[in-house]
């Protein structure tokens, strides 16, 4: 598919009116309700032509949700790759120089090396770090429908599972080990250590970037994020819980030449069975299925030498 020919059912909207917050960092948003409860952060616009977590930000804002107990923090964390988005090329600005989901290691943060990802990384830092619950609000390149990404700690499967029962979410991609190519934003700090020392960090994937859908999955996941912590009051429930399915991490795949090939198309959940081919990457070699049933995750619409190509995980009972 050609980058004019992806349906964008949801542009960009101008944010300048958000920029000045209240918390002194640029784009970000607290609201204490003065009474104990937990500090939630809902994070939109990691990437920028993630354009879903904006249309959920700027709902809780627009529409004066503020939390019942503790805090609410909202935040745009790339607005600067944001306002790059060109209509006739919508995946070109994810990033500027350095993808803002991998570099939230103390030795990226606090190392010599300058990019606008890291500059903005370094002026969330304190924001992220303040937060006992974090939701980064996410999108994906191809329309393969809705999933939580987190580390595998039992306070984020406790609440990955919890929301999803409402139905919105219902699919979990599951990282014992991490995600391989660097470290994101839900694993900064204490979030990224087993045990109860923090709260639960975790991602959404609502859907593809462009679509109506994915805004609305990210604005139900963000309400319904903040109800499970009692920051607002609960929506009615369903009368049967969603059925989920849970899905491990096994490997994350870079693209190492730019003879990168997949051996089909794939736009998601896609099954191999073990030893089938399912990439070539010129003298880097094949990838090929680690176990019957891989499931594929993410696979790149537009292979880009450094970064990821696919996902590869196994089922996992929930």
């Amino acid at each position: 598919m050609k980058p004019n020919d992806t349906p964008l059912q949801v542009l960009p909207r101008e944010l300048s009116a958000y920029r000045a917050g209240n918390t002194g960092v640029d784009y970000v948003h607290r609201f204490d309700s003065g009474r104990p409860g937990p500090h939630v952060l809902v994070n939109a616009l990691t990437h920028g032509n993630e354009i879903c977590g904006m249309v959920a930000a700027t709902h809780l804002l627009d529409t004066g949700v503020r939390p019942l107990i503790g805090v609410l923090t909202v935040s745009f964390a790339h607005v600067e790759a944001y306002e790059a988005f060109r209509a006739d090329d919508p995946f070109a600005n994810r990033q500027i120089v350095h993808n803002l989901n991998r570099v939230w290691s103390d030795a990226w943060l606090s190392g010599s090396e300058d990019s606008p990802e890291l500059r903005r990384a370094r002026q969330l830092r304190p924001v992220v770090a303040a937060a006992d619950h974090i939701l980064d609000i996410h999108s994906t390149s191809h329309d393969g429908g809705a999933f939580w990404v987190y580390p595998d700690f039992a306070r984020n499967a406790r609440t990955a599972l919890a929301v999803g029962a409402g139905g919105a979410v219902t699919t979990h991609l599951v990282m014992p080990s991490g995600l391989g190519s660097g470290t994101p934003l839900i694993e900064h700090g204490r979030h990224g250590q087993p045990g109860e020392v923090a709260g639960a960090a975790l991602v959404v994937e609502c859907g593809q970037h462009f679509l109506r859908s994915s805004a609305e999955v990210a604005t139900r996941t963000a309400l319904d994020f903040l109800a499970h912590f009692g920051l607002i009051d609960a929506p009615v429930a369903n009368a049967t819980p969603a059925a989920q399915r849970r899905f491990e991490l096994l490997r994350t795949c870079m693209v190492q030449t730019e003879a990168f090939r997949f051996t089909r198309p794939l736009s998601g959940f896609e099954t191999f069975a073990q030893g089938e081919l399912i990439a070539s990457d010129g003298a880097a070699g094949e990838i090929r299925s680690p176990c019957d049933e891989c499931t594929v995750f993410m696979p790149t619409r537009r292979p880009i030498v450094g970064r990821e190509a696919v996902y590869l995980t196994k089922p996992r009972s929930a």
